[in-house]
This record gives C-alpha cells, structure tokens and sequence, in this order.
C-alpha cells in the first residue's frame, strides 16, 4: 500500500497538477507541488543511512511538512511511529524504546522541549545514541516525474507504521500495523464513505491516532483535498467547514460534541459526510447534528487500533437506531462470545472478537500482551480459514436485525454490594435526561461496604443534579444509583477525544485527601 498510495499521488499529479491536495493554515499545495515535495522528502531520508524496515519516532505538530516526511517513509519503506505532538520528553522516550527506534524525527518546538535549548532548524533528526540532533531542512521539491517507481501488492506480513495506544493498564503499546491492514482500511473506507476528488477533508483529529491517519490516506488514495488543523476551542472547527469549505468531517465525541452546539453549523456550505469514532456519540448531539443538517450523512463507526475499523452504521439508519454502532465491514468477520468463550448469537451480549484483513499483527516488543489480545479464533467461528483473530475487551450486543450495540469495556465494570454494573447503561440513561451533555460513571473503592461505590460526573455545571437524580431512580434499579453526582464545565478527555476516566478519578482521589 505505501508505494501504491504514492503512485496514486503521482497520478494526480501527471492529471489534476493544479488540483488542492494537502493543505494547513499556512500553505495548500496542488497535487504537483505534493509530489515534487514528497520526493524531496524521500531524498533527504535516503541521505539518513535508514534501511527498509527501521522505526522511527516521529513528533511533531500537524502540518503539511509533518504529513510530507510520513509519507516518504511509507514510500521508502521505513516505519513511521508518530508520536502526539503534545507528549512530554520523558513519553517519547517510552516510544523510542519500545520499539526501538533508530531515532526522532521532530520539528522545531518539540526538537527545542527535547533538548531543553533552542534549534535553529526547521526539523531535526536525532539518531540513537547520537549526544545532538542534526538539523534537517524542509523537504524540497523535485521534479515528481523524474523517477518513476515499480508499484507492488501490499505485504499482509510487512510491517508498515506504529500507533501507540493506551489499555487500561501499563505504559502505552505500540500497535503494529501492516501493509495490509493500511491498505484495506483505506480501499474499505473510503469505499463505504462515497470520498471523491472534489471532497475536501477536514483532519482535524491527531496524526498520531489511526483515525486521524486515516483522513490522509483515504483522501489522498481518492485524489480528495486534505485540509489539517487543530482543534483547540469549538471557534476552531469554523474554518475548516466555513473558510474551507470541508464537505467531510471525522470526529470523535470530543469534537462533535461541541460542534452540535455551534449555532453557524446549519450554514457550513458544503458538509456532506460526517463520522464519529472513538466512543459513543451522545444521543442528545446524534439529535442535533440531524437537526442542523438534515441533508448530510452522519457515519457512526466502532473500531480499536488493534484492528481500525470494525463496524459502521449506514446514514439512513442514523434517525431509528442512533444508539447502533452498525454491521461488520466489508471483508470483516465479527462475532461476540460470552465469558465461557462460546459464540453467542443475536439478542445476547459478548466481547467483540473481530478477524480479516485489518487485524493488526500483534504489540512490537511485548510479546505477553499480544498474546493475551491476539489469539486463534474460538470453536465455530464463521470463517473457517482465519488463523488469527483479536479479541477487542468490549462488551457488545447484537439485534435480530445483525446490528451491533456498544455496551462497555469489560475492565471497566463496577461492582457495588455485590451486583456487577455497566458503567455505559448508567451513562446512557444519565443522556437521556434534560440538559446531560456528558456523562462518566466510576467505581471509587468503598472499603467500609465492600466493591466500590457509584459516582456519575456529568456536564455541563448547569445540570441540575437533583432533577438528574430523580430521573435515575426512575430508569435504574436501587443498586444503580449513583451514591455522589458531580457536574462540571466539561468532562477531560484524553488526546483522542475520548474520555479520560483515570484523570476523573485521579481528580477524585486527590479532593478526597
């Protein structure tokens, strides 16, 4: 896939040269300019004394530079692992040691916060083991059709980019993700999104995310513009649906959250897609985002960066099932089995197990957790050729209709007297009360009863708290309710968007010393 996402690239550019391809706040470069530059790029990493198959660390803000050195390694087939462009030193040392990076590739900010002294470069690159970094220059153009380069099949096996994620334990692993999975992801989604070469796409979401990822290589692999900008206030997402004129935009709840409430959003003049991973939508923002543009289609997908994608729910059953996360992908197997490790069938719950062609091939350099994730398949599994399947560790439901339902991490149960509660079922009745925009439920220790003991935070501090109580206790059971409900401004989030729980209850811990 990495040669043929660059070949493509190079197509563009011999049909549509003056055509927008990659752009920021700064600059946008037609699809001549993006190959010139790329090759550019890919000169500069070859005078690095990289070889096929090294890691590297990549930490950087989002740019059209960042996006240009990504793509040249997948082109040179050197391993990309961005890091997020707000990491600390100490963060991304993890990452160089987890996969044992020949170095860091970094711009100018992060470079400077490294090496705690201001670089006088545009980039730099800091080779293992190296005591300074060397400056790099920004990638120049070359004639993009000067060289040419022999396209080939994607490799299954071959290693081709590092996305670390966080589980509910340990330090952050390192995702390992094929040629394969890279290049069926992106034939896959682009295919069931409809993206065209007059879309412009909004990436917004961040590099180092597999979903933020995403927005380049589908957009590029469909001759599409591809706009980047960061999110930081929800004023920031006016520019790429109104200055820019973006006509898809993949969020998390993070950032559609607050997009459902901004009051411009009906005269965006050209959104047509919308998507949500990452986590649950809200169904009071599912509610306004159809109200606001009743014409666009609203995507909601479930995937995890072991295996990116796994299922989406077509647009046109957004407004009768908006609590549904859809069907399997394309080329996807699904199945949910039960705590015996028995397949279970529609009406009953499981953990998801997903297997084809996106499951990734393991955690680099931790063989104890891939095995503990990445198992052979379970008796009677649909497709009786896969050797290999990864079991997600959320609790999901399927319908009569073969439509899946999220209910739950299965680490992340609370137990309180006794009975096992799901932290998402006590989320969902608290969003179907007035004013709930946010919602997280906690399990504190609560050594005096035994388990844990219930805590709902929600947003915004408006919330009346008193009215909220006495909604739950008309759509929950005695031992469902909340022993404290605590609003806020805004619930934290981690840099992906999703919520950040351990930072909940860090906070909670800290106030209650």
């Amino acid at each position: 896939m990495p040669i043929d996402l660059i070949s493509a690239i190079d197509r563009q550019a011999r049909i549509r040269p003056q055509a927008h391809a990659l752009g920021d706040r700064k600059q946008w470069l037609d699809y001549a300019e993006l190959a010139g530059r790329l090759q550019g790029a890919r000169r500069s990493l070859q005078a690095l004394d990289l070889t096929a198959g090294d890691r590297v660390v990549v930490w950087a803000g989002k740019s059209v530079d960042t996006v240009l050195w990504l793509l040249a390694m997948l082109a040179e087939d050197i391993v990309p692992a961005p890091a997020h462009p707000g990491l600390r030193p100490e963060q991304v040392d993890h990452q160089l040691a987890r996969c044992e990076a020949r170095g860091l590739l970094a711009d100018r900010p992060r470079l400077t916060q490294y090496e705690q002294r201001d670089i006088d470069a545009a980039w730099g690159w800091w080779p293992a083991g190296a005591e300074a970094p060397q400056a790099l220059a920004e990638p120049a153009s070359i004639d993009p059709l000067a060289e040419t380069h022999d396209e080939r099949q994607p490799d299954p096996d071959r290693l081709a980019m590092l996305f670390f994620t966080s589980g509910s334990t340990g330090l952050p692993k390192g995702v390992m993700v094929s040629e394969g999975n890279l290049d069926t992801g992106t034939r896959v989604v682009a295919d069931y999104l409809g993206l065209r070469p007059d879309d412009v796409i909004a990436a917004i979401l961040p590099l180092a995310f597999d979903y933020g990822f995403s927005q380049i290589t589908t957009g590029l692999a469909s001759g599409a513009a591809v706009y980047l900008d960061d999110y930081l206030l929800p004023a920031d997402l006016k520019r790429p649906l109104v200055r820019e004129k973006a006509t898809v935009f993949a969020g998390t709840p993070g950032l559609l959250v607050p997009l459902s409430q901004q009051p411009w959003l009906a005269d965006a003049p050209a959104l047509r897609v919308l998507t949500n991973s990452g986590g649950a939508l809200p169904l009071a923002a599912v509610r306004r985002l159809r109200e606001a543009r009743p014409a666009t289609q609203l995507f909601l997908m479930y995937g995890l960066t072991e295996a990116f994608r796994a299922t989406y729910l077509p647009p046109d059953e957004v407004d009768t099932q908006p609590g549904a996360i859809g069907y399997p992908l394309a080329d996807t197997t699904i199945g949910l089995v039960d705590e015996e490790g028995r397949l279970v069938g529609p009406g009953e719950s499981g953990e998801l197990v997903q297997g084809g062609p996106l499951v990734a091939l393991g955690y680099i350099n931790d063989a104890e957790a891939t095995a503990a994730r990445f198992r052979t398949p379970p008796a009677g599994w649909p497709d009786p050729q896969a050797e290999r399947v990864v079991y997600s560790g959320d609790r999901v439901r399927m319908d009569e209709a073969g439509r899946m339902h999220f209910e739950g991490r299965l680490d992340e149960q609370i137990k309180v007297a006794g009975f096992r509660i799901s932290p998402e079922e006590i989320e969902s009745v608290a969003h179907a009360a007035s004013g709930v925009e946010e919602a997280v439920a906690l399990g504190l220790p609560d050594p005096e009863r035994g388990n844990q003991r219930l805590q709902l935070h929600v947003a915004p501090a408006q919330v009346d708290a008193d009215a909220l109580r006495r909604h739950m206790r008309l759509h929950l059971a005695p031992y469902q309710q909340p022993a404290e409900i605590i609003t806020h401004a805004a619930l934290p989030r981690s840099a992906n968007g999703k919520f950040d729980r351990q930072a909940l209850l860090n906070q909670t811990q800290t106030e209650a010393h």
